[in-house]
């Protein structure tokens, strides 16, 4: 994980997950608008897991 897409899991979790797919970028924000922590640790599962 590049320290770029580290700084936008934890500033805009969506954004980081942007190129994993439709389905990852809602997750994401759903999880982020129900509460920040949530969608920031959704964002590094789904970064660090589709290498």
């Amino acid at each position: 994980m590049s320290l770029l897409r580290a700084i936008f899991c934890v500033i805009f979790p969506p954004l980081a997950v942007f190129d994993k797919g439709c389905g990852s970028i809602i997750i994401v924000l759903i999880l982020t608008i129900a509460g920040w922590i949530p969608g920031v640790i959704a964002a590094i599962v789904i970064v660090n897991s589709n290498k």
